[in-house]
């Protein structure tokens, strides 16, 4: 079966923390990468965490390293794609359209908004 959440989709954190408790509850934000075997997506700027990496130098003599702040992957169950006519959290379903391309009619699954209908 194909991936409910994939690379670009906009979604939404649907549990977790507040935000008045420092959590990303009721964030959202695009989807920077999906990895499929652990069952967690990469969402830009949620579950951003401190990252000290050791200060090094690049052959030009700059300073590297220090502290950084880098988005750590969510689980998928955590995140809900976003409805693109009502920009809050649906579930995702497939169906199959027939296009016509060339003149050869093709069946096709498509990603769709459980809420509004709208093909993702």
């Amino acid at each position: 079966m194909g991936a409910k959440i994939k690379k670009g989709d906009l979604v939404q954190v649907i549990t977790g923390a507040s935000a008045k408790r420092g959590g990303d509850l009721g964030k959202q934000g695009k989807v920077l990468a999906v990895f499929p075997e652990q069952n967690r997506v990469l969402v830009e700027g949620v579950n951003v965490i401190t990252k000290h990496t050791k200060v090094g130098q690049t052959e030009r003599g700059s300073k590297t390293g220090g502290i950084e702040h880098v988005e750590a992957p969510l689980h998928v169950s955590n995140v809900a794609v976003v409805d693109p006519e009502t920009k809050k959290p649906t579930r995702v379903g497939f169906r199959l359209e027939t296009v016509t391309r060339d003149g050869v009619e093709k069946t096709v699954r498509v990603r769709y908004a459980k809420a509004s209908g709208k093909a993702l």
